[in-house]
């Protein structure tokens, strides 16, 4: 094609957008109302062709990022990686303070005691010069194996300083699989704690690799004989420190395409893939992220999220930008109500399966009230949702007489919240809105985009999607056409959602075969979500283009696995398992044995009039699930893998009623369908449980 050609293109592309005035004239576009649907003054995303010159257009940009993709923050384009970051925050926030602990070295809990930026850049350096002290080399990986705590970040921050690879490791995925991670990565040393420090000592000779052990919260005097019988030298964290702060040592700060960390997830095959991030991936992420957001010194966020994944990981680094103090749980999940109460955050990050239970919690105490409270607390509710969807600021008398009090359950002084992992369904996000009142913003991502690949935008007051492109990346939908997914459907674009941007990994450690799955010959990441774009280029996402799936609390399952456990059980022929990324729980459609199943009711001396009434008592159900747990747990199925409510069916699963193929495997779309009415009966049978 003649370049005038081109060249005319890009015009016409440009001729659609004019940049805003004011500081954010560079970094943030608006529309030409003459530009199309997507693309108008008020819309969130931009539509570009995705090849200039005979490119479809269906690339989706954010509107802040049009032309060319953010890489960093605009305001200090100097901070290249996680150690310029960290490095950028020490020298402007030096004496505020940045990591808090509730915890005491002898394990007792009291009041937050604070480290300010300083105190841990200090801190940061000894960690790091102690490790090169050791002969360590460049390059070499770090594993964590330990709960958020402040040591965390400080070994994060060393691994970025002196260009080390941090690789977490965490205990839901067993130590069959820490020993995996360890070996694959080649793991030379190892923060732990104690209670990690004797799963690690289970099965020293077989991490050859590593050399040192690192016990944070250890006293000196329980620590092992010194070597161990294999060469690996055991040490305090407090010694580790010490050692560093009398010999430190120059930084060697990485560039910005080095690795930076190495994050495993559980994967779809039961073995766990190591994704790699490099330092410029956190940096667009998060730069991208907040473009549109305000955070500063006086905020105070609450670190609880598991550091191992990428959401808390991300947010952490966001987090230290803006000074931010960060103030950590005391590591038990059903104490933190209490963190929150005494650390009294202004910015909150979690997940669905708190939020949901935030918000049965609440519903449930309203109508337990009942009378005169529960009609004041419509009556502010529906006249606050009523304020805000009118753009009205709603009356301060309604949080005076009612959400005051709700408002303290998050310490009273929350002012932005998040949603990730999975999805948050529309009435929870307004419920939490309304009664929180506070902006709620919900994103989309994964580890391999190194959290949000999607944001909602500032006040959108449309709940149900993920928002628009984060503008470090740009986003396409790809025709899934065996399940009925295109570009081309009306009124709304549909199909698989593909990334590419800066903060996409560069592929999995050591798995040429599984990266070539996910990425095609232009460098798109295929996600396996099915997404469809809602008008002013909203993304919703709407399924799943394989059979694995997220529960709520964001663990990966891989239902055939587990119907082939339970298949082992007696009284099941066929079994269909089901969960979704709106429940924490997994439940079970199962076609039963007939006579194995009528034998055992005799045993029992339970009388029926044939198999269906059979089915149909909750005896049976209690039985099956009970031999169901007990060859779930022979064959050492996790937790969230074990189906916690069953519906027994008498009519088998075949060809002839559309649940099986040709091949004998379940038909999952069609399944959902025609057993919707049980699997919606047992997950209300499950919330009323939890509930009561």
């Amino acid at each position: 094609m003649d370049p005038t050609v081109a060249e005319r293109r890009l015009r016409a592309i440009s001729g659609h957008l004019f940049p805003l005035s004011g500081d954010l004239a560079s970094s943030r576009f608006s529309t030409n109302p003459t530009a199309g649907e997507f693309v108008k003054v008020e819309g969130y995303s931009v539509v570009l062709p995705e090849k200039l010159y005979t490119g479809k257009w269906n690339v989706y940009r954010s509107a802040r990022a049009p032309l060319k993709l953010l890489e960093g923050y605009p305001d200090h384009p100097e901070i290249r990686t996680l150690h310029d970051n960290f490095a950028y925050a020490a020298e402007n926030f030096r004496d505020h303070r940045y990591l808090g602990t509730r915890v005491r070295d002898d394990g007792t809990v009291g009041e937050y005691k604070w480290m300010t930026y300083g105190e841990a850049s200090t801190s940061r350096t000894a960690i790091g010069s102690s490790l090169v002290n050791r002969g360590i080399p460049q390059g070499s990986s770090i594993g964590l194996y330990f709960i958020n705590r402040p040591e965390w970040t400080i070994v994060d921050h060393a691994c970025s300083a002196y260009s080390y690879v941090s690789v977490p490791l965490y205990d839901t995925l067993g130590p069959d699989a820490v020993q995996y991670i360890v070996n694959h990565a080649s793991v030379q040393v190892i923060f732990c704690v104690p209670q990690t420090l004797s799963i690690l000592l289970s099965f020293v000779s077989n991490i050859p690799s590593v050399r040192l052990m690192v016990v944070v919260g250890g006293l000196d005097e329980n620590m092992p004989p010194l070597p161990l019988t294999n060469g690996i030298e055991v040490i305090t964290f407090s010694k580790l420190l010490s050692q560093g702060l009398k010999n430190p040592q120059p930084f060697r700060p990485p560039k910005a395409d080095d690795i930076a960390t190495i994050c495993y997830t559980s994967g779809t095959t039961g073995t766990p893939k190591g994704a790699v991030l490099l330092h410029i991936n956190f940096i667009a992420s998060t730069a991208g992220t907040c473009l549109s957001l305000d955070f500063n010194p006086t905020d105070i966020y609450l670190s609880y999220l598991p550091l191992a994944h990428i959401y808390e990981r991300a947010y952490q680094v966001a987090m230290t930008h803006y000074g931010v103090s960060i103030g950590f749980y005391q590591g038990d999940n059903l104490k933190l109500m209490d963190d929150l109460a005494v650390l009294r955050p202004t910015v909150f990050a979690s997940v669905p399966r708190l939020y949901n239970k935030i918000y049965a919690g609440i519903i449930n105490a309203v109508k337990q009230s009942g009378g005169l409270k529960e009609k004041l607390f419509n009556a502010a509710f529906n006249s606050k949702r009523r304020a805000l969807l009118n753009g009205k600021t709603p009356s301060p008398i309604w949080d005076k007489l009612v959400f005051n009090k709700i408002k303290e359950k998050l310490g009273g002084r929350v002012r932005f919240m998040t949603s990730g992992a999975s999805p948050l369904s529309a009435e929870v996000l307004d419920f939490i809105k309304i009664c929180f009142g506070c902006e709620i913003l919900e994103g989309y991502g994964m580890t391999e985009t190194s959290c949000c690949a999607t944001t909602m935008d500032g006040g959108d007051m449309l709940s149900g999607h993920v928002g628009s492109p984060n503008p470090c990346v740009e986003i396409k939908l790809v025709d899934v056409p065996e399940m009925n997914y295109t570009s081309d459907d009306v009124p709304y674009p549909r199909g698989e959602i593909c990334v590419r941007g800066h903060s996409v990994f560069r592929g999995y450690f050591k798995d040429e075969v599984q990266t070539r799955e996910v990425f095609d010959e232009d460098g798109w990441l295929h996600t396996g979500d099915i997404g469809l774009w809602l008008p002013m280029g909203r993304l919703k996402i709407i399924d799943r283009k394989k059979n694995i799936f997220k529960l709520a609390q964001g663990e990966y399952i891989a239902p055939e696995k587990i119907e082939n456990v339970y298949s082992k059980c007696k009284f099941i022929a066929l079994c269909f398992v089901y969960g979704d990324s709106f429940n924490s729980a997994l439940v079970a459609i199962v076609s039963v044995e007939p006579e194995i199943l009528k034998s055992w009711a005799e045993s029992q001396g339970i009388e029926s009039e044939d198999l269906g009434q059979l089915v149909n008592d909750p005896r049976a159900w209690a039985a099956v699930l009970a031999d169901m747990d007990r060859v779930g747990k022979e064959a050492q199925l996790r937790g969230f893998e074990f189906a916690k409510a069953v519906t027994l069916v008498s009519e088998p699963f075949t060809l002839e009623n559309g649940l099986l193929t040709p091949t004998f495997k379940i038909k999952r779309p069609q399944a959902k369908e025609y057993f919707a009415n049980a699997i919606s009966d047992m997950y209300a049978q499950l919330s009323s449980s939890s509930v009561n």
